[in-house]
């Protein structure tokens, strides 16, 4: 187990100081009690945290330090050989982070649209609904039964009677769809 001073490390990894304060204050580095670099834990925490995508950039820069006066031309082969991911969940977990954030804003754009309501409050509002539906017919017979007694021919009756819940059917509808506008347009 090694450990190093941030400039040792620095030079062996051939890293600016500024790089190496980044990743200690990224908490990408382990250091000890007196603020030593562990260089072991510090590589394989370095690798199990480093961003795939980034691969190529990396050895592209570690090619511009190897360069000789005459450039020599890198065959796509290496390119494709080091994009490999080397840690294959970084990107699947980053991937579903973000496509759970997408879906959050999703939702909360068809919620401010109207699209999207709670399930709460619909099922309040068809509870309220069904409860004053229940009441409205109920309360019908007591209204149309003096009507109904002075008819004897029953084709008047079910006229009547077909009429008097037509009316209030009607009524419901029309108090039960501004009461649902109202609750579904409430904000909580």
């Amino acid at each position: 187990m090694a450990f190093l001073t941030r400039k040792e490390y620095g030079e062996l990894k051939g890293w600016s100081k500024q790089h190496i304060s980044k990743l200690i204050l990224n908490h990408r580095l382990v250091l000890d009690e007196a603020g030593l670099i562990d260089v072991d834990a510090s590589e394989q925490f370095l690798a199990m945290t480093r961003d795939p995508s980034k691969v190529g950039v990396t050895a592209r820069h570690a090619q511009d330090k190897q360069r000789t006066a005459v450039p020599q031309p890198v065959p796509v082969q290496q390119f494709v050989a080091v994009a490999q991911p080397a840690i294959p969940d970084y990107q699947r977990s980053r991937a579903r982070r973000e496509h759970a954030q997408a879906e959050q804003i999703e939702s909360q754009v068809r919620k401010e649209n109207g699209s999207l309501v709670e399930a709460d409050v619909v099922d309040k509002a068809a509870f309220e609904a069904g409860r004053m539906l229940r009441d409205l017919l109920l309360g019908m017979p007591p209204q149309i039964a003096p009507e109904l007694v002075a008819m004897t021919d029953p084709w008047d009756i079910e006229k009547h009677l077909t009429a008097a819940i037509r009316r209030t059917l009607e009524d419901a509808e029309r108090m039960s769809a501004s009461d649902l506008s109202r609750a579904l347009t409430t904000k909580s």
